[in-house]
């Protein structure tokens, strides 16, 4: 019986093409369709063989049988050997360069004319959804010494504004506020004009530090502007919520042709539409210091509801810090070399993108 670790070469080479086929159909494979391929590594054989070396692959826990069907199908355990052959060995499949030339093309057009950190990251997610056939990510994570570019304020209604933030990342911030008291048009732009003249460079905690030592200073009639500007800053930039997350999702409907119970599929799609999920489960598996674009199969210890699925995910760098994590969520059915390679590029060409979006 063969063993996971100790497979034949040429049983490795048949799980491999069977594992090909399957991704490229979707359909189980059967021993004459193997025979008919005539696959790399494997010699002519007899489809009576190669139904005895799938027997041993099966044995070992590599392939099963859906239902009925006289074909089989790759298991989660064989498709992590896959990636790690893909990623490995003598001559590695897994590298952003080998991208196919057509697919970089493809990339490189999508971000004509985006610029700015949060532009390029929306794009990416939709950029991901289309190569990969799977549910494009992108998180965006602003360092706490990212600066303030701008910042403004409009009114919606009694007690309620919509307070916009802009970073020098390009990092683009709107939160709706409830406040203590109503203030008029004047009085907000009064507030923006004192934020944008004093504080134009500082960081969001430079700001929310300096604004309470002013309050603390002041005892006259300047302290009536500073507690509006320290209420609306303080309600714009909450101290729980920094560094602030942006997430984009693109491609969900994609994940609907999977072969998942409806139940299920609902319990994913609510757990891709909760963003601050998304962000705690890649935050999970993604280190910010890693190089290599990771491959995650058991989704399902920190999400349940994510059982079946894998993520394909690598850092996004600019300027040579983390500034977010790009990636993509699909069926264990996905082209992996492709995928992997593409999350690679983007990853590697983030910072060009952002920085310089016309190269």
């Amino acid at each position: 019986m063969a063993e996971e670790g100790r497979i034949t070469a040429r049983q490795r080479a048949i799980l491999t093409a069977i594992i090909e086929s399957y991704i490229a159909t979707g359909e189980p494979v059967g021993s004459g369709t193997i025979a008919r391929l005539a696959y790399g590594e494997i010699p002519a054989m007899s489809s009576a063989t190669i139904r005895n070396e799938m027997a041993e692959l099966a044995e070992a826990g590599l392939l099963e049988q859906p239902h009925t069907s006289a074909g089989r199908i790759p298991t989660a355990r064989a498709f992590r050997m896959y990636v790690e052959q893909l990623s490995g060995g003598a001559h590695p499949r897994i590298d952003a360069g080998r991208l196919p030339a057509r697919s970089r093309r493809q990339i490189d057009s999508s971000f004509v004319g985006v610029a700015g950190t949060q532009a390029v990251l929306e794009r990416t997610s939709h950029v991901l959804a289309t190569l990969s056939s799977g549910v494009g990510l992108a998180i965006a994570t602003a360092a706490e010494g990212d600066a303030l570019e701008h910042v403004h304020f409009s009114r919606l209604a009694p007690a309620r504004v919509l307070a916009v933030v802009v970073t020098r990342s390009g990092m683009v911030r709107d939160r709706v506020l409830a406040l203590d008291h109503d203030l008029t048009l004047g009085e907000l732009e009064t507030a923006a004009n004192f934020l944008n003249e004093h504080f134009r460079g500082w960081s969001v905690e430079q700001v929310r530090a300096e604004l309470a030592r002013m309050v603390e200073r002041e005892r006259t009639e300047y302290q009536r502007l500073l507690n509006s500007v320290q209420q609306l800053w303080v309600k714009t930039v909450p101290a729980a919520e920094t560094p602030v997350a942006s997430v984009y999702v693109e491609g969900v409907a994609n994940l609907i042709g999977t072969q998942v119970d409806g139940e299920r599929l609902r319990e994913m799609l609510v757990a891709l539409e909760a963003k601050q999920r998304l962000v705690e489960l890649l935050n999970a598996y993604i280190d910010s210091r890693q190089e290599s674009v990771r491959v995650v199969f058991d989704l399902e210890e920190q999400a349940p509801e994510m059982a079946g699925l894998v993520l394909i995910a690598a850092p996004a760098r600019m300027g040579g810090e983390n500034r977010g994590t790009i990636g993509v969520i699909g069926s264990t059915r996905m082209d992996y070399e492709n995928t992997m390679n593409a999350v690679g590029y983007l990853s590697r060409v983030f910072d060009r993108i952002v920085l310089h979006p016309n190269e």
